[in-house]
């Protein structure tokens, strides 16, 4: 199956320390499109840091990534006009309304005002486009960083804990969306929540002391470790006691 799917991502011998902190260590994986990946793993595994070098904010101690085809270490403006982020806490111009900080975001990427109208729309955020960021609640800044990764429609999507403090509606809204939208995108969540990498996922990848320790399909998992769920093979993968 994944022979007739294009490459979007390739992983190589991926590697970050932060002093004698190995917070990445020797991570290999190829994404395609159609592939929608849970990062799992406890906290401290190392999701923000993997998503945040593939995203391009933080550089590798060793290793590399390829977008498209393309080193992100050579061409990087390549890399960012092709990858959609959703940062962990979204940060957002607090003084801005939504309205204003979205027609920035459009601007320096040289989109029109439509790319705006229709981010806000998928997104469902026109009720608050004219509220300062700084009033909304977590889950509408969840929503509004959301719009401002899928401005430009990017092949490829890192969202790191893209439903954290939406309400059960919200969060359903925003699942199925991820799901309709992976069609034709690689996306990438990092969470916490296993119902989460059940349901909207295709593909687990777990995270543990910067290693993973596993990669594929639920049923994959559960084989691997020789579980009935998702929450005993995280236990054992991560060797966390019940």
């Amino acid at each position: 199956m994944k022979k007739n799917r294009k490459t979007t991502l390739l992983v190589r011998n991926l590697s970050k320390s932060f002093g004698d902190i190995h917070a990445v260590n020797n991570v290999n994986f190829t994404a395609y499109d159609g592939d929608v990946i849970a990062l799992l793993g406890p906290n401290g595994a190392g999701k923000s840091t993997l998503i945040n070098m593939i995203a391009g904010y933080i550089s590798p101690t060793a290793g590399n990534i390829e977008v498209l085809g393309k080193d992100i270490a050579e061409a990087s403006l390549f890399a960012k006009e092709n990858i959609g982020f959703l940062s962990e806490g979204a940060p957002l111009y607090p003084d801005m309304s939504v309205k204003m900080f979205l027609n920035y975001m459009a601007s320096l990427r040289g989109l029109p005002k439509s790319a705006v109208e229709k981010a806000a729309q998928t997104a469902n955020i026109n009720e608050v486009l004219k509220q300062k960021n700084e009033t909304l609640s977590k889950g509408y800044q969840r929503r509004v960083g959301f719009a401002q990764s899928i401005l430009h429609n990017p092949p490829i999507l890192l969202l790191d804990e893209p439903t954290d403090g939406l309400d059960p509606n919200q969060k359903d809204y925003m699942r199925r969306l991820i799901k309709e939208m992976s069609q034709n995108k690689t996306i990438i969540i990092s969470t916490h929540l296993l119902e989460e990498a059940e349901t909207v996922c295709n593909r687990i990848i777990v995270l543990d002391k910067g290693v993973i320790r596993a990669d594929g399909d639920l049923k994959q998992i559960l084989k691997q470790t020789g579980c009935k769920n998702l929450s005993e093979s995280f236990r054992v993968l991560t060797k966390q006691e019940a």
